[in-house]
């Protein structure tokens, strides 16, 4: 228990500190800051990875870091020890090999989120940036904090759902039993899939699942954790094994889930402005009036304080569909007015398409 192992690791200190510390009063402030260093740590390495605490001011979480590839990884080993899902650690690693990066490459992990603006409790599934935010409760008193993983969501034709449900039952070991348009299709190939999988390393479900009040659709692991980070699923929300077990042991059922598909969010920090988009921006059904009435309800908020956005890099984002995060800080004395902002016509998104 964290109980014992803090008692034990501050014997340890205790031990240590009477060693190197004769004096009485020099001895009890060490030992005041050492039990603060122990206790502090211990409630770090309780929390699951992923966690971080929520701002006081601002939306934006983590930070973007690099790591050294070594000889025997992957880009998928490097996303999945660091958090990330394939697109992910695609799309900030674009000149690195997928399967063999090398020993010593350099490895960006986009560690940096902008949380979706959504009311901050129990689960948000953000379909288009095809990542999870869970809202745990914490006592009074304690900072709140959330926690963050990649998935893998419906593929083209199998849309995950949006919308506001709940979890209902959690199911270990579970059996999957595939639907029928799935064996329909795979009897037109020739092929024959049973009428159930049991538990077992061939169960695409992996050892954990967490049902949905909708029917026919779960949050679940998988046996083929390359596919987090992609749209691969017939719409269930797939999570790294690891990640839907630790969430499987601490989320209780009734817990509230909002599944969202926010292609583009705003974010700002310690009074700089940020945006990240998913899709490009002739993909999007709302052009960019809707952002940019983002900004001047901000500017409201800020009480008449100018905001220091530059528009055309907030365009660049939306039309980039990296998932980068990039800054709105002007990229030069004069930047460009929200009022000289180029805007599409309504009809712009069908004519991209009818173009395309």
């Amino acid at each position: 228990m964290p109980s014992i192992c803090f008692i034990n690791h501050s014997k340890r200190l205790v031990s240590a500190i009477t060693i190197y510390l004769p004096n009485a009063s020099a001895w009890a402030v060490a030992l005041t800051l050492a039990l603060t260093a122990v206790a502090t740590g211990a409630a770090e390495t309780q929390r699951p990875k992923g966690s971080y605490p929520l701002p006081s001011e601002g939306n934006m979480i983590g930070q973007f870091y690099t790591v050294m590839a070594t000889e025997e990884q992957t880009l998928l080993d490097i996303a999945r020890e660091h958090n990330v899902g394939y697109q992910e650690i695609r799309d900030a690693n674009e000149e690195v090999s997928l399967w063999l990066p090398g020993e010593g490459t350099e490895v960006v992990i986009p560690a940096r989120h902008i949380l979706p603006p959504v009311p901050r409790e129990g689960i948000v599934i953000n379909l288009a940036e095809l990542r999870l935010y869970y809202y745990p409760p914490v006592p009074e008193g304690e900072t709140p904090w959330v926690e963050t993983y990649p998935i893998g969501i419906g593929r083209e034709g199998y849309s995950t759902p949006l919308g506001i449900t709940t979890t209902t039952i959690k199911l270990k070991d579970p059996a999957w039993y595939p639907p029928r348009s799935m064996r329909r299709e795979a009897a037109e190939q020739g092929k024959k899939i049973p009428g159930v999988v049991p538990p077992g390393p061939d169960n695409p479900l992996g050892k954990h699942a967490i049902l949905l009040d909708i029917p026919g659709y779960l949050l679940h692991g998988t046996n083929q954790p390359d596919g987090i980070g992609m749209r691969i699923s017939r719409g269930c929300i797939r999570l790294y094994p690891e990640d839907i077990e630790s969430l499987f042991t601490r989320i209780p059922s009734g817990t509230p889930v909002n599944l969202v598909d926010i292609p583009t969010k705003v974010g700002w920090s310690n009074d700089k402005f940020y945006a990240q988009s998913f899709r490009s921006l002739a993909d999007q059904e709302a052009d960019l009036n809707d952002i940019v009435a983002t900004f001047e309800d901000l500017q409201k908020a800020q009480k008449g304080k100018a905001l220091d956005v530059d528009y055309a890099l907030l365009r660049e984002a939306m039309e980039s569909s990296s998932g980068k995060i990039i800054t709105l800080v002007p990229s030069a004395q004069d930047i460009t007015p929200a009022s000289q902002l180029p805007r599409p016509p309504r009809n712009f998104f069908n004519e991209i398409a009818l173009s395309s």
